[in-house]
């Protein structure tokens, strides 16, 4: 289920994908994206409408039941096997028993990847340079979930995958989060598909937002984000930001609306 080689140059193709469980629960259909190196995507639409499947399958942690995918150029399983894929889930795949140090270096001897920069390092640029040694009980909710996504980065992925990696934290924490995240993935020109239900963090973050329709999810719009990268908290407050988010919101309430 590859894309022909000759597109290899984008960080993921889907041409007319579907996914069915057991036969009869349909969770998506016929989806076709093309997201390019480099960019920020983000994944919205209501639940249950197929946003974590799609994600799955980038991450060869799921097959399509039909159509094509391709992780620059490749099968999304041989990407990850060559350590060019990193998922981050809401929930931090945290072992209580090893440190934040200990942690991130579990991804890399699961990995067998060779990185540019050492786990100390890494550790110290998301903030965790105090921490190293501190045991997951022993860290903050969004300490904790930035060790998780230094477990998905460690390896120097050229995609990124984030399942609501800050959905279970509190507002301010969230967006403090999200700016972070956008400044480290804009400075390494890292292409990262993001799904959550925040419109106003869908703006914020990514360079397009794709609205999936309820199940099976399709793709009903996709919208390019016009603000420029790398972009600060005080865009929150533009007029233009607020009347985007706005405009998504509608849309994707009557995308919802037409199927209760």
């Amino acid at each position: 289920m590859l894309v022909s080689d000759t597109c290899s140059g984008r960080a993921m193709i889907a041409t007319n994908l579907s996914k069915s469980f057991d036969g009869n629960v349909e969770a998506l259909r016929n989806v076709d994206l093309t997201i390019e190196p480099g960019e920020f995507v983000a994944l919205v639409g209501p639940s249950g409408c197929g946003k974590t499947t799609l994600l799955r399958i980038m991450a060869g942690l799921e097959r399509p039941s039909k159509g094509q995918v391709s992780v620059f150029g490749v099968s999304p399983e041989e990407a990850c096997r060559g350590a060019q894929v990193g998922v981050a889930f809401q929930q931090p795949a945290l072992v209580d028993s090893r440190t934040a140090r200990r942690n991130v270096a579990l991804s890399l001897e699961v990995t067998g990847a060779q990185p540019q920069r050492s786990v100390e390092d890494l550790l110290q640029q998301f903030g965790l340079g105090d921490f190293m040694d501190a045991y997951p009980h022993e860290l903050s909710g969004g300490m904790r979930q930035r060790a998780n996504i230094a477990c998905a980065l460690v390896h120097d992925p050229s995609l990124v995958l984030l399942d609501e990696p800050f959905g279970a934290l509190d507002e301010l924490t969230r967006e403090l989060l999200g700016e972070w995240l956008s400044s480290i993935l804009h400075k390494s020109e890292q292409t990262a598909v993001l799904i959550t239900h925040s419109v106003d963090e869908a703006v914020m973050l990514a360079d397009r937002i794709v609205l999936l329709s309820p199940r099976p999810g399709r793709i009903a719009e996709i919208i390019d984000v016009p603000f420029a990268q790398p972009r600060s908290r005080e865009l929150r407050s533009n007029h233009e930001f607020l009347e985007m988010v706005g405009s998504v919101r509608k849309k994707l309430y009557a995308i919802t609306e037409a199927t209760i």
